[in-house]
């Protein structure tokens, strides 16, 4: 691991070295930014069911006083997050944003409080729609629609052939929602429905000029995870240093090769935090 300190895991970019110093060498100005589903919580057959990983809340408790600001940006409702995620009133995380439907949400633990615009019309059509739309396309079984408030997602895990379900559903599904003025984001074995306008990149770019970022590390695990990415890259270009970390999955090995740093999964996710945390107090 080189000279970094308690061990840190060594990016293997340059990119990613320089922004993992530049975090630790100004912490106080360097955002902590993290996706939920994949990343701080485990994938699980069920929705849910997902709860954060045992080791993730301890990490960003330990961690979020010695940065500037974390925030969580997710697909997920604010308020379910914070919830499966059990970031309310946790000592150290006062100062949490969490960011849901990829930035349209907004929840701060300092007031408690979710702030979000009017729903989408066109989210409330496909709600009526979807049901007998996919009955009508012979996609019904093995598939199951997942509520999301501002969105919906139609889920093949449980499918015979997911990937086959997937693949199948998403021209079909691509064409409904633009008739309605939606998008369809893809996920590992999940089509979600949402608004255009959106996404995590544009969540965290705006977030990152709100606090006057001087580094930033983005940590995801998914397909919808790469306009973070994407913005992150965008920064370097821009002055901003910053380290990109691939919750390591084979079934989005885009994300992983455009990574600085892939670990394998949430628990090991939380270990890095944790460690991060300690090099930083030293």
């Amino acid at each position: 691991m080189g000279s970094h300190p308690h061990d840190l895991p060594m990016p293997v970019t340059a990119a990613g070295r320089e922004g993992l110093e530049a975090l630790l060498r100004a912490p106080r100005r360097s955002v902590v930014a993290l996706d939920f589903d994949g990343t701080l919580a485990d994938i699980v057959p069920d929705p849910d069911q997902a709860r954060a990983h045992p080791g993730a809340v301890p990490a960003l408790s330990a961690l979020a006083p010695e940065v500037d600001s974390v925030a969580v940006i997710t697909g997920r409702p604010a308020g379910v997050a914070v919830r499966y995620g059990g970031f309310a009133g946790v000592p150290g995380l006062q100062h949490l944003v969490v960011l849901g439907h990829y930035g349209a949400e907004r929840w701060d633990a300092v007031s408690g409080i979710v702030h979000a615009p009017a729903e989408h019309p066109g989210v409330a059509a496909v709600r009526a729609e979807l049901p007998g739309f996919l009955d009508s396309i012979g996609a019904w079984r093995g598939t199951w629609i997942e509520e999301k408030g501002r969105a919906l997602a139609v889920h093949t895990r449980r499918a015979e052939d997911p990937a086959a379900a997937f693949a199948a559903l998403r021209e079909p599904l691509a064409e409904l929602a633009a008739r309605h003025g939606l998008m369809v984001e893809p996920g590992r074995a999940v089509l979600e429905l949402r608004p255009p306008g959106m996404d995590k990149g544009v969540a965290l770019t705006e977030f990152l000029a709100e606090r006057d970022a001087e580094a930033v590390l983005y940590a995801g695990d998914d397909l919808g995870d790469l306009a973070a990415f994407a913005a992150v890259e965008k920064g370097r270009k821009d002055g901003l240093p910053g380290l990109l970390v691939c919750s390591g999955s084979a079934e989005v090995p885009e994300l992983a090769a455009r990574a600085d740093l892939v670990l394998p999964g949430p628990g090991k996710v939380a270990a890095f935090l944790a460690t991060l945390a300690g090099a930083i107090r030293g």
